[in-house]
């Protein structure tokens, strides 16, 4: 079964998909050794371990490499921030072949003025809506594998307003994506409205401190929302950690103790030192 296939197949089930974010292959086997069914490259993350904010930086070309690295260091389907598809129609067109021969499950396509912004950021912009809708068709017919999932993202909740959003998702859908992705509602009438009034499947967006107010995945999933991204979770999670084991080595000049690391043969293991080990003398012959 092709991740493709995997994912739709998740979708088909009655539960909720949730995929944490990751940023790098490292965090997406901790994602699928956590037991999640699916991860989330997330775009913020992806600009973050290349040094840079969430700012439309990154290339397409630097964007797909790296989903590349995590859809081949994992089993369970790789879903990919696709930003703004790089450009008009023929970038889009191209981008889908790029993240399809990625390994990648599926990706989303946003309609910001690029260079983009975190959603959860304040002075987003936005294209006219036809010009956005062009760019799904075109990503539509680019697909070679009909179950490649294509998202439509629309950042116009905080542009325009709620109506508007809700119109470019239903419009979204009609000119070819699978799934609508309104980003950043701001209150929880506008979120649970959200999958009741778009005309097919809803992601959902959960940025800890951004503009959507908090929400448990039970309660998305019982929303109506059929997957939901949790992107920033291990990227704030570990520039948390890093940030205390420095100050602590800063502070005493000694290893700290006090965040039980683990041995290097077990942080081997979970990145499939198992694997490799017999590989090193499977393939040799004694004379």
């Amino acid at each position: 079964m092709t991740p493709q296939a995997r994912l739709r197949a998740l979708l088909r089930a009655p539960e909720m998909i949730a995929a944490p974010g990751a940023q790098d292959a490292l965090t997406a086997k901790l994602v699928e050794q956590a037991g999640f069914p699916a991860v989330y490259m997330t775009g913020a993350g992806t600009a973050a371990v290349a040094g840079f904010p969430d700012f439309g930086l990154l290339s397409a070309t630097e964007m797909v490499a790296n989903a590349a690295r995590l859809a081949g260091a994992v089993g369970v389907p790789v879903i990919a921030d696709a930003d703004t598809g790089y450009g008009n129609e023929l970038n889009c067109f191209r981008a889908v072949h790029d993240y399809e021969r990625a390994g990648v499950a599926g990706i989303h396509i946003e309609d910001q003025l690029f260079p983009k912004r975190c959603g959860h950021l304040d002075r987003k912009e936005i294209v006219p809506r036809e010009d956005w809708l062009a760019k799904l068709r075109a990503a539509a017919a680019a697909r070679r594998d009909p179950d490649f999932l294509l998202i439509a993202r629309t950042d116009a909740r905080a542009v325009v307003g709620f109506e508007e959003a809700i119109a470019r998702a239903n419009a979204a859908l009609e000119a070819g994506a699978d799934m609508a992705f309104v980003e950043a509602p701001e209150t929880m009438e506008e979120l649970a409205a959200v999958p009741k009034r778009v005309a097919g499947p809803c992601l959902l967006n959960i940025v800890h401190r951004g503009r959507t107010p908090a929400v448990s995945l039970p309660d998305a999933a019982a929303m109506g929302y059929r997957l939901a991204i949790i992107p920033a979770l291990l990227l704030m999670a570990g520039i948390a950690a890093c940030d205390a084991a420095l100050a602590a080595l800063r502070t005493t000049g000694a290893y700290p103790a006090a965040l039980a690391p683990l041995s290097v043969g077990e942080a081997f293991a979970r990145v499939g030192a198992g694997e490799w080990e017999p590989r090193r003398t499977a393939f040799r012959r004694d004379p």
